[in-house]
């Protein structure tokens, strides 16, 4: 079994994580993160910064990865993990679809703030438009 996880840097995201660990002890588990370029341009950074500022959410990627890595070891068990790029949504869905993912659990919403609203729609819309069961962890 392939479960798809895919992860910020939200409470929920990480509560995800050791549901899918915990639940299915034996399944593949890739945790996923969504880089969107659209919101790469924060801070009023100018365009020609593009490729500096994907570098720095690569980076942030890592460190979300080193996290989901000790909740694995903290349960005795491995993760793979991957990048994408594109809108969150729109990323997980295909990544499950191109990977022959069995299951996604994710998070009921991501960030605090404004960004809170915008990830809780991505839960919304992976569930809509998944082709396999959503676990969704609040």
């Amino acid at each position: 079994m392939r479960v798809l996880v895919p992860i910020d840097d939200s409470d929920p995201a990480r509560e995800a994580l050791e549901h899918a660990i915990t639940t299915f002890p034996d399944a593949e588990i890739t945790v996923l993160h969504v880089i969107n370029p659209s919101l790469v341009m924060r801070h009023g950074e100018m365009a020609y910064d593009y490729e500096r500022l994907m570098g720095l959410e690569e980076e942030e990627a890592e460190t979300l990865f080193e996290t989901a890595r000790e909740i694995a070891d903290d349960h005795d068990a491995s993760v793979t993990t991957e990048i994408v790029i594109g809108r969150p949504s729109r990323g997980i869905v295909e990544f499950a679809s191109e990977n022959d993912v069995d299951q996604i659990v994710l998070g009921s919403h991501g960030r605090s703030g404004v960004s809170r609203v915008l990830l809780g729609s991505v839960a919304e819309r992976v569930v809509r438009r998944a082709p396999v069961p959503v676990t969704v962890v609040r």
